[in-house]
């Protein structure tokens, strides 16, 4: 039974989120080959197995022991991945100031809107990183109406802190913790956003199984979203510690 429920997962892996599935295509900015890659905060485990696939050694971090389990199952166990080059941990990012080992990448998708101490976080992603290497930091663009009308989450209980960030709040973020900024792309159109609004009501009403028939009609909206459209869902913001 195991197996066959891992079997479906993998079917609609990464999940019925189009945004999830869309943030995918940062991919192309990454290097690939043999390299050390940190997921910093890797929800399902999607881009650390983008990762994984494109030859990296991959440590993905995420507090929640539950997501870590999902992946395991699923990516060790039913995908047979290799348990030397791909391995889930339950950290905190608020804990890497205890970190040792070094990354040549770090991958931080809709993370760090949920975290307060955010310059704190990337400071510790610049002492891990090796000089040369890259931080590949996407988080919901601020200006979005979506975003823009968020309630936000004063606790830090697990909702958004804040609603994103600018390109020019990357660079007050990035820049004083020594990055140097070399790329900025919005991930996200509004054909991916509408397709995944649709999605996500038949969800709410009628259930995930109820709109899983009706995902493969969504795909070529994201097969077809293209980069950098006027208001992007998300920005992402490729960065370099300098040699």
């Amino acid at each position: 039974m195991s197996r066959l429920k891992n079997a479906i997962r993998w079917l609609a892996y990464p999940g019925l989120d189009l945004h999830t599935r869309n943030r995918g295509s940062m991919r192309r900015f990454w290097k690939s080959g043999a390299r050390d890659v940190l997921d910093a905060g890797s929800g399902n485990g999607y881009l650390a197995w983008l990762a994984y696939r494109s030859g990296a050694t991959v440590v993905a971090m995420n507090h929640d022991a539950g997501e870590i389990a999902k992946a395991r199952e699923l990516l060790l166990g039913y995908r047979a991945c290799d348990p030397a080059r791909l391995a889930f941990e339950q950290r905190d990012l608020y804990d890497l100031a205890a970190e040792t080992r070094r990354f040549d990448e770090i991958v931080c998708s809709e993370v760090l809107e949920h975290i307060r101490r955010d310059g704190e976080v990337v400071r510790e992603f610049f002492r891990i990183l090796r000089p040369g290497g890259y931080l590949h930091l996407c988080c919901p663009y601020r200006l979005h109406p979506r975003h823009q009308a968020e309630v936000l989450d004063e606790h830090e209980s697990g909702g958004h802190v804040r609603a994103g960030y600018t390109h020019d709040e990357y660079r007050a973020l990035l820049e004083p913790a020594g990055f140097v900024i070399d790329r900025f792309a919005g991930i996200g159109d509004a054909g991916v956003y509408q397709a995944d609004r649709v999605l996500r009501g038949i969800r709410g009403r009628l259930g995930d199984l109820a709109a899983l028939p009706l995902a493969p009609l969504a795909l070529p909206f994201v097969w077809a979203a293209r980069l950098d459209p006027p208001t992007p869902f998300s920005l992402y913001v490729r960065a370099v510690r300098p040699r």
